[in-house]
């Protein structure tokens, strides 16, 4: 397949809309223009990659209506359609799926160009606030991946518990709530996330032989600060 067997389908569907088409006009694969309205740009590419954003990006210095014109059934569709939608629409753009191969083609609309607002997740933010203001220090490094895993301030909470316990004996739940002054310490010795922890009576609880292993390959919440 060529660039240039998308455009027989592209000028079917736009001139079925009342627009004279012409294709290759300067720079641009495709103008589309129907009365005192603004001009359509279409850029046409066989794959959907950083190149073809950036060239309809700068398109918009031109039109305000610019799309990006790709073959139906690429990869990237298939695996991240919602996503390659929500990036094109954030960008202002509109994005066609072309099918060359139908008797008279086919082009299907994802989306068409305008302003875009994400829906904002309140949720999700107040979830991502919160874990930042819960973390004590700043114990993991941007951009960098961990076998161990992150940092968390869930896993913070667990290490100075079960560093509490690695220095003295089997305690009641109560009492290390009370000496860490951490309000969440039943759950996080109830829900023994990591196995760290050995329930040995009604709310007593000792650091497990796991634990034991497990624990010095982590920086405590205040080795975190440094």
């Amino acid at each position: 397949m060529r660039e240039v067997d998308l455009y027989p389908p592209v000028k079917q569907f736009l001139s079925q809309q009342g627009y004279e088409v012409k294709g290759e006009v300067r720079d641009c694969d495709v103008i589309a223009v129907r009365r005192d309205e603004p001009m359509v740009v279409v850029e046409l590419k066989l794959t959907f990659n950083l190149t073809v954003v950036l060239q309809a990006v700068d398109r918009l210095q031109i039109s305000e209506v610019v799309y990006i014109g790709i073959p139906q059934g690429l990869a990237v569709l298939k695996r991240h359609r919602k996503k390659v939608v929500k990036l094109v629409r954030m960008l202002g753009l509109g994005l066609l799926e072309i099918n060359p191969d139908a008797k008279i083609g086919s082009v299907d609309v994802l989306c068409d160009p305008g302003g875009y607002k994400p829906r904002k997740v309140n949720q999700r933010a107040n979830r991502l606030l919160g874990e930042f203001m819960h973390l004590v220090g700043d114990p993991n490094v941007g951009g960098s991946t961990s076998r161990q895993g992150k940092m968390t301030a869930y896993r913070q909470k667990a290490i100075a518990i079960a560093k509490y316990l690695s220095e003295n004996d089997d305690t009641k739940a109560a009492i290390i709530a009370e000496a860490l002054t951490e309000l969440k310490t039943r759950a996080i010795l109830y829900d023994n996330a990591y196995g760290w922890f050995d329930r040995l009576g009604k709310g007593v609880y000792g650091l497990s032989p796991r634990g034991k292993t497990e624990l010095p390959q982590w920086s405590a919440p205040d080795d975190s600060e440094e």
